[in-house]
């Protein structure tokens, strides 16, 4: 659905009503279309004294065609601010933040990057522990003050995991990651350090197999797409009822349709048994079914809330678990759960729904050491307010509130989500595990 006042924003009389009256101006965002730079302008980058990633970052934002300045220049509009922040190891040497991000992120150019990179907290301790925590708030809020559709976020990198962070560079300072802003990612802390790049990072899913689960519209269509421009052969999955829509997602996508109600008992087995006779096994899996049966906790019927919690999350759990124990996810193979922002921070009239968002998170801590030690990974995507069927058939008023409540003033749009599980996807990213990203514009609400 159009967002209505973003578009009056744009014209004369809109900027003109909206600058009297101090309303919000959502901008318009530079979303990734196949060929365009990674950047709109050079990338400044900047390192605290004793900081390990500098060699790295160089090599990995060149191999990305990113043009690198290492000292600020007068009149240049930056793409993106990066600051490698590991070398800062005393909560004195936050000072380097300020003198960096101080007299140059007013040059940071429209749907602009900033991403800072530490050392993970947990792994280290003393004043080192308490310096690098204090990066998160300091993004955070770098991510609520810029302008014009620029975003921060803040990549913890474990020490031997410098070059695996490669997938998680390109797609925080691309367009992909247009919605997703004020998020911590991890890289490398659950034991894995290392990560093969793809022959072709345009397309590094060729030659995988896919299965996106409630594929047949909004955001599981989105992510068919996605991981099929990425190279991957898509089997698109969804109830009979959904069988006309599921198949044109899957034509769509080059890919297969698969008409199966996930929360039957037999459902785990005939799904691992299509899988392995028709594709060999299965390479990613996203976990995007779901439904909502909204109502306040007292007026919630036992029947809505089993019904919410079983597709939501017991029938993921059941996939997975015979997915695994029959070894028909790959080598190096992905599980993406996809959570919400409901799940973080609650929301009225979601008892069941944000219980079962929240056990995908659960689901996402419990999953990544085991899978770690297989080669594979587990993370999940929180999305927050996405303009889908679902977000248009809301009231007009809380659905405008949804919209603005971020620090992109508007809300997303499916394939927001559907690129962030690409990135996961993709197999570069096999030192990302155990992560809960929101796709979010940076909501208000939750953590």
């Amino acid at each position: 659905m159009a967002d209505k006042y973003q578009q009056f924003t744009t014209t004369p009389v809109g900027n003109v009503v909206t600058s009297k009256l101090g309303l919000p101006k959502p901008p318009v965002l530079r979303r990734y279309t196949p060929g365009q730079p990674a950047l709109e302008g050079p990338a400044l980058l900047g390192v605290a004294q004793g900081g390990r990633l500098e060699k790295t970052l160089t090599a990995q934002l060149g191999r990305a065609g990113i043009e690198i300045l290492r000292t600020p220049a007068d009149d240049t509009r930056y793409g993106a601010l990066v600051f490698d922040a590991t070398g800062i190891t005393d909560p004195a040497q936050l000072r380097e933040l300020h003198r960096f991000f101080q007299p140059t992120v007013r040059s940071i150019g429209p749907s602009g990057r900033v991403v800072v990179l530490g050392t993970p907290p947990e792994l280290v301790s003393g004043r080192e522990r308490i310096a690098q925590r204090a990066l998160e708030g300091f993004t955070r809020t770098v991510g609520k003050e810029l302008k014009r559709g620029a975003t921060a976020q803040l990549v913890y990198v474990a020490e031997g995991a410098e070059e695996a962070a490669e997938s998680t560079m390109r797609f925080l300072l691309s367009a992909k990651s247009a919605f997703v802003d004020g998020q911590v990612i991890r890289v490398g802390t659950s034991g894995v350090t290392t990560a093969v790049a793809p022959e072709n990072w345009d397309r590094p899913l060729t030659g995988k197999t896919a299965l996106v689960t409630g594929a047949s519209r909004g955001i599981g269509a989105a992510i068919a797409d996605v991981l099929a421009r990425d190279g991957a052969h898509v089997v698109a999955l969804d109830i009979p009822a959904q069988g006309a829509d599921l198949s044109t997602v899957a034509n769509r996508a080059g890919g297969s349709a698969l008409q199966l109600d996930i929360t039957a008992d037999d459902a785990p087995a005939r799904l691992a048994r299509y899988l392995t006779e028709r594709h060999g096994g299965v390479d990613v899996v996203v976990h995007n079914a779901g439904i909502t049966r909204d109502k306040t906790l007292g007026k919630l019927s036992e029947s809505a809330w089993d019904s919410v919690l079983t597709v939501n999350l017991a029938a993921q759990l059941a996939v997975n678990d015979t997915l695994l124990s029959e070894n028909v996810l790959g080598d190096n193979g992905r599980i993406v759960g996809v959570s919400s922002i409901a799940g973080i921070a609650g929301n009225v009239g979601q008892a069941n729904y944000a219980t079962s968002k929240a056990g995908v998170i659960g689901m996402v801590n419990d999953y990544a050491p085991r899978l770690a030690e297989r080669g594979a990974t587990i993370n999940a995507v929180a999305p927050g307010f996405i303009e889908t069927r679902m977000t248009a058939a809301v009231p007009l008023m809380i659905r405008e509130f949804g919209r603005r409540l971020s620090s992109l003033a508007q809300g997303g749009l499916p394939v927001d989500v559907a690129e962030t599980i690409a990135w996961y996807a993709n197999p570069a990213s096999a030192a990302v595990n155990g992560n809960v990203v929101r796709v979010c514009g940076q909501g208000f609400l939750g953590a």
